[in-house]
C-alpha cells in the first residue's frame, strides 16, 4: 500500500528541519520549534518520520558538542593549571617577549584553536545536512541524516511513496 504524499505534508516536512536554525535566534528552539510542528502533525507518516529524524539529528549534535568539550577539557585542565605563571609573566614583562612568553601562550592558542576547528566543522556538517533534509522533504523523499543516534525510533521505509521531482 501506497500513497501519496501532499504538498502539505512536503512543506510541513521541509519546515520541521530548516525550524531547528531558530537556534540562532532562541534559546533551544532547535528542539522545540520542530518538536512543536511534529506534535501537531505526528498522524501523517511522511511529516512523522521526518518530525523523528529531526529530532534525533538535533539531539545528536548536542551530543557530538558535548563530547568535543569533553574531548577539550583535560587540555584545558593541563593549561589552566599554568594559567597563573601565564598571568604573572604578561604583567612583569608588558611589552618583552621572550620564546618562554610564547611557548606559554602557544598552548592556550592550541587548544581554542583545536576546539575552534572542532565546532567549526560540527557547524558546517550539520547545516548540509539540515539544508540535505529539507530539499528531500521537499521533493517528498525520506531522509536518513549521517551520523544520527536513533533517541527515537525511526522507520525509514515506511509505505510511503517516493515521489522523484525532476
Amino acid at each position: 500500500m501506497t500513497t501519496t504524499i501532499s504538498e502539505n505534508q512536503k512543506n510541513t516536512s521541509a519546515f520541521i528541519h530548516l525550524s531547528t536554525f531558530l537556534k540562532y535566534f532562541f534559546p533551544f528552539a532547535n528542539y522545540i520549534a520542530p518538536l512543536l510542528i511534529w506534535t501537531f502533525n505526528k498522524e501523517k507518516p511522511f511529516v512523522d518520520e521526518h518530525g523523528k529524524q529531526a529530532i534525533n539529528f538535533q539531539l545528536s549534535i548536542l551530543v557530538y558538542t558535548i563530547l568535543i568539550g569533553l574531548i577539550c577539557l583535560p587540555f584545558f585542565i593541563i593549561f589552566a593549571t599554568d594559567f597563573i605563571s601565564l598571568i604573572e609573566t604578561i604583567n612583569n614583562n608588558t611589552g618583552h617577549f621572550s620564546v618562554n612568553n610564547i611557548q606559554n601562550i602557544s598552548g592556550y592558542i592550541l587548544l581554542f584553536g583545536l576546539a575552534l576547528i572542532l565546532l567549526l566543522g560540527l557547524f558546517v556538517f550539520e547545516l548540509y545536512a539540515v539544508i540535505n533534509a529539507s530539499i528531500h522533504a521537499s521533493r517528498g523523499q525520506l531522509y536518513q541524516y549521517p551520523l544520527s543516534i536513533p533517541f527515537i525510533k525511526t522507520n525509514p521505509q515506511n509505505p510511503i511513496q517516493n515521489e522523484h521531482i525532476s
